[in-house]
């Protein structure tokens, strides 16, 4: 796995700092433990409606990223469209990566491009 987002999701779900899942993960955000939410590019217009929105409101941190077979293979488990953070260190490192590749992906060659 080359992926160091990916590797990162990974290793906080080995120390227990991930909640995976639909409903493990609202309750993270709901019950206020969540740092960052983080939902598949291949997930449901209305799964990442849902989601930003209730990360807005909480004014926690959201993105998307990768796909869910991906996310799913990072933690060990099937496909996985809805992940929640819920360690600080963790989160803000990860946040940093996502926003980081992003903005290399966006400006290739001074021309921006589809990520």
């Amino acid at each position: 796995m080359t992926d160091r987002v990916l590797s990162l999701l990974s290793l906080s779900k080995k120390a227990g700092k991930i909640k995976s899942g639909g409903f493990a993960a609202e309750e993270a955000v709901k019950s206020g433990k969540a740092y960052l939410v983080i939902v598949s590019s291949d997930a449901s217009e209305n799964t990442r409606k849902h989601f930003s929105d209730m990360a807005a409101f909480r004014d926690i941190p959201f993105r998307i990223y990768s796909d869910s077979g991906s996310i799913g293979h990072a933690l060990g488990q099937d496909m996985r469209k809805c992940v929640a953070v819920t360690d600080c260190g963790f989160s803000k490192k990860i946040l940093e990566l996502i926003d980081k590749a992003a903005d290399t992906r966006r400006f290739t060659n001074g021309k921006e491009k589809d990520i």
